[in-house]
């Protein structure tokens, strides 16, 4: 039975795992004939990378999200589980 004092943490934990094991999922997916809809996605952030020459030290910025249909089956995946905790 579910309880209103979840940790959020878990949460936050159960959502990335299933965007990571939903996002291999759909890369080795997409090398099947009929799974190919699995691996369909985007990406966004920033391609190339921001860099922060400060001469003492130099800082570089960069973040790439590819989603694609298994990682967002997977997300969804998560929260159901979640809520049956």
């Amino acid at each position: 039975m579910a309880t209103k004092d979840k940790n959020i943490w878990i949460l936050i934990i159960f959502i990335l795992a299933g965007l990571v094991i939903g996002g291999l999922l759909g890369q080795l997916a997409s090398g099947v004939d009929f799974l190919w809809w699995l691996g369909y996605g985007s990406s966004f952030g920033l391609a190339e990378p921001l860099v922060l020459d400060l001469s003492i030290i130099k800082l570089t910025f960069g973040l790439v999200i590819n989603v694609n249909i298994a990682s967002i089956i997977g997300i969804l995946l998560a929260i159901l589980i979640y809520r049956k905790m």
